[in-house]
């Protein structure tokens, strides 16, 4: 991303000589007379460094501590200039607010080299130094800048799903290479004119032409698909998923990492405010996510028509499917006491209709894996697509259990309060 530079000046010759000499293909540099144009600017653009010239009707290091307490949550680098070379006066600027101070006239060379050298430094303050990418802060920075351009832009939020999964079978450090892999993947597909910076461990940012920006969503889904497998043991390839270990996570099955991509474009909606932008970046986003594939969805122009929207409905529905009547009544009062909608069925074609978050399913007996068998089945099922299964089974074979489509295996005898704790985190993540 391109840094900003302030200058408040009323010298017009002066100030240009200033813009000119800064101004280049790594630093935009916008010059204002006075607090109440600055003002804007400082608002609209948070620039990174402001040079504030004594040439302003206000007394200099006044100036610096006005200026250094209406952008006391951005933190610039405010450098005062002044045509005084006194001790006194230097130390009476910097007291007040200013990180530097430069006596005109000015050395051209080593004035470049100076301002240049501060804004290395407030670019390196905020840079992630394990992905070498800039951090949230700065990127939050990016997208309150382009929102005050005049030109199209595209912004890019991209996620590693299942992550935490991953990190938590293989190690952070093989966690850390599937980050520093996918950052060279993007990378290959910006050039310099592009912004790419972190939100979160495993969330990035792109900020792009609005023309190039569906390319490079189908590029990287398609790259990181290429690419992910050689993150995996064999044994976890040829079964197709990861069973996770640990006292909280036992048996659970877990997708492999994709990755998601929500893009949103100024074309059909002006955004004002970042935090709005940002909030319809996420939901794209969002609505884009695949239980097991990469994918991205662009924002697209709203077609409205009256009663046309339909407002999502919080799934509770859990179907029990237990041979054990004792242990079925047992389930459906602690999760009515709950506040879900567990129903109990015992044929698969009454079943096929229900659409359930949840399905609490018993794998069989040994000699008569029906259960497994139901399992696959309603899984093939289109209303059953986003339905999470837990299999509880007496018999004590988590492979078994899990390669029948089940996210979760429980062996029996199991905790009711174990059972219950999962249903929550599955009815959770079934109406995200």
């Amino acid at each position: 991303m391109q840094s900003v530079t302030l200058i408040i000046d009323k010298r017009k010759e002066l100030s240009t000589k200033y813009k000119k000499l800064l101004a280049g293909a790594g630093n935009i540099v916008i010059v204002t007379k006075d607090l109440i144009s600055a003002m804007k600017t400082i608002q609209d653009k948070e620039p990174d460094l402001i040079l504030i010239s004594d040439s302003i009707d206000n007394d200099l290091s006044d100036y610096c501590k006005k200026i250094r307490a209406i952008t006391y949550n951005t933190r610039p680098i405010i450098i005062g200039m002044s045509k005084s070379a006194e001790l006194e006066d230097k130390l009476k600027v910097l007291q007040n607010g200013a990180d530097d101070f430069i006596s005109e006239p000015v050395n051209p060379e080593e004035f470049v080299m100076r301002i240049f050298a501060h804004l290395r430094r407030e670019f390196e303050s905020n840079l992630n130094f394990k992905k070498l990418l800039p951090n949230k802060n700065y990127s939050m920075r990016a997208i309150k800048r382009i929102l005050h351009t005049n030109s199209d832009w595209a912004c890019l939020l991209l996620s590693i799903e299942n992550y935490e999964s991953y990190k938590e079978n293989y190690t952070e450090l093989a966690a850390d290479k599937l980050i520093q892999t996918y950052v060279a993947i993007i990378n290959s597909a910006l050039n310099e004119t592009d912004y790419l910076g972190e939100i979160s461990e495993n969330e990035f940012l792109i900020i792009t032409d609005s023309l190039k920006a569906e390319k490079i969503a189908n590029f990287l889904t398609f790259a990181f698909d290429s690419v992910r497998s050689k993150f995996y043991s064999i044994p976890d390839n040829k079964r197709g998923y990861i069973i996770l270990s640990g006292d909280e996570v036992a048996g659970r099955r877990a997708n492999f990492v994709h990755t998601t991509i929500g893009v949103v474009t100024n074309k059909f909606i002006k955004y004002k405010d970042a935090n709005l932008l940002l909030n319809a970046l996420v939901q794209i986003h969002n609505m884009a996510d695949l239980p097991t594939k990469s994918n991205y969805l662009m924002e697209r122009p709203k077609i409205s028509a009256q009663n046309a929207v339909a407002k999502d409905v919080f799934n509770k529905k859990i179907l029990i499917m237990e041979p054990d009547d004792s242990m079925t009544l047992l389930l459906n009062t602690i999760l009515n006491i709950q506040g879900y909608e567990p129903q109990t069925f015992s044929d698969i074609k009454t079943a096929e209709k229900f659409t359930p978050a949840v399905v609490i399913l018993d794998a069989g007996s040994a000699d008569e894996l029906a259960g497994i068998e139901i399992c696959k089945k309603l899984k093939a099922f289109e209303n059953y697509r986003n339905t999470k299964f837990i299999m509880t089974s007496i018999i004590h074979d988590k492979e078994l259990i899990l390669n029948s489509g089940a996210d979760l295996y429980i062996p029996k005898p199991y905790d009711i309060a174990t059972l219950v704790k999962w249903v929550e985190t599955f009815i959770r993540e079934v109406n995200l």
